[in-house]
């Protein structure tokens, strides 16, 4: 029993439980406790910058091959933007068959104003691509502005693979800071009940479950959605890879619990990285795939702007032509990818979408501003799952997946068909 509750997984479930309970109970706590959520995000973020800019100075530079680490770098890209645009496609499919619009009273609350910004979002992706090159890297940390991070340290990494045996000891220095950050976030890690529990009782005391009711049916589609983009689609390329789905979920279920709670899939990107190296893939590929997918492999946010634009024509009676349908799938290619990492990313996508099709007012998206927290849970567990297995999918292209490490993490069952003769990996340190 006491294992039990230590058990930081039942701690998480216990918080988001009773969150919901004094969310309805107790609705002017909300806003206290959000700070409790809010804090325990900061504190995430805190470490993320210096957490990911080391761990791709050290996969990378440990690599050597600068070819290499562009041939992985493509290979992620690729499989993003494909799997991508396939949970675009299904999403407009289903969205086309279920209806969720039908029947829904086009009537936006005079009370809900669209943000200014929201109103006058138009996507540039010129200034998206000039904009990964920061002007002062300094300022890039302090903002934690992953992307621009990233570069700088392919670029950091590549300077110092350059240096040979010189740069070991360097090398051996940022080892060291690395393991120190990561036991910084094992302790961190022990306030995500509180984290859960201030993020549920501030979505259920802020907006209440009988907001829900008017818009269950585009909720319940788009977690269905959701679900079977995860258990069909992601699924198959698992079993492909000899891989277990339900195993995968399971060794990842801390972290889709406090995503599920903060709504926020930054939470544990930390976590993430270093859960997937233990899982079998090696270093250098989790410090790339992982961050750069936090950016342009969000396959649940792809369903939801697929979906939520079907919606908005269905309620507003707008006719999609197949033409138009198309045309909107390869803008939502371009689009879902420009504004990740962007408070409201969601709704600047959706309305430069409607900007560019020209087909309805760009203020209709405040229909969905009530309800669209509810929604941001599937969309943040989903792009989190699916960046797990594209480490599994690019480590495996690359001959780094270690099935030995894979097998000996769950030795309890006896289903793993093949055993890779890929080089073992180094032991990465182990999340509490």
């Amino acid at each position: 029993m006491k294992r039990l509750a230590g058990n930081l997984t039942v701690q998480v479930i216990v918080a988001i439980t009773t969150g919901v309970i004094v969310g309805l109970l107790a609705p002017g706590f909300a806003v206290t406790a959000k700070l409790l959520s809010g804090t325990f995000i900061k504190l995430i973020n805190m470490l993320i910058a210096p957490i990911v800019f080391l761990t791709i100075v050290l996969g990378i530079a440990k690599m050597g091959d600068m070819k290499k680490v562009g041939r992985v770098g493509g290979k992620a890209l690729l499989y993003f933007e494909i799997i991508t645009t396939l949970a675009i496609i299904i999403g407009v499919i289903l969205a086309n068959v279920i209806k969720p619009g039908q029947g829904v009273l086009p009537v936006v609350d005079s009370a809900i104003k669209l943000p200014a910004k929201i109103q006058a979002a138009d996507f540039n992706w010129t200034e998206f691509l000039t904009h990964i090159v920061p002007e002062n890297i300094f300022d890039a940390f302090a903002k934690g502005d992953i992307l621009q991070i990233l570069l700088f340290a392919v670029l950091f990494a590549t300077g110092l693979s350059k240096m040979g045996s010189a740069g070991v000891p360097l090398l051996d220095t940022f080892e060291r800071i690395s393991q120190a950050l990561f036991n910084v976030m094992k302790l961190v890690m022990k306030l995500a009940p509180l984290g859960a529990f201030g993020g549920m009782v501030y979505t259920i005391g802020t907006y209440g479950i009988q907001s829900l009711l008017p818009m269950a049916k585009i909720m319940g589609a788009i977690y269905l959605t959701c679900g079977l983009f995860v258990f069909v689609v992601l699924n198959l390329i698992c079993r492909y890879y000899k891989i277990s789905l339900w195993r995968y979920l399971k060794f990842i279920r801390s972290e889709i619990l406090i995503v599920l709670g903060t709504s926020s899939s930054e939470s544990v990107l930390p976590s993430m990285m270093q859960k997937m190296e233990r899982f079998g893939c090696s270093k250098s590929v989790v410090g790339l795939v992982i961050p750069t997918g936090y950016s342009f492999n969000l396959d649940g946010t792809s369903i939801y702007l697929s979906m939520a634009l079907i919606f908005l024509c269905q309620v507003f009676q707008v006719e999609l032509s197949i033409s138009q349908q198309l045309t909107a799938i390869g803008i939502l290619m371009i689009t879902s990818k420009g504004a990740a990492g962007i408070t409201g990313s969601g709704f600047i996508v959706l309305s430069s979408t409607l900007a560019a099709l020209k087909i309805m007012p760009v203020e209709n998206v405040a229909i969905l501003l009530g309800v669209d927290r509810f929604m941001s849970e599937a969309r943040a567990i989903t792009n989190l799952i699916g960046n797990g297995i594209a480490s599994v999918v690019v480590a495996n292209s690359e001959g780094e997946f270690d099935y030995n490490k894979y097998s000996n993490l769950f030795s309890g069952m006896h289903d793993v068909h093949v055993i890779s003769q890929s080089k073992k990996l180094e032991p990465a340190n182990e999340l509490v």
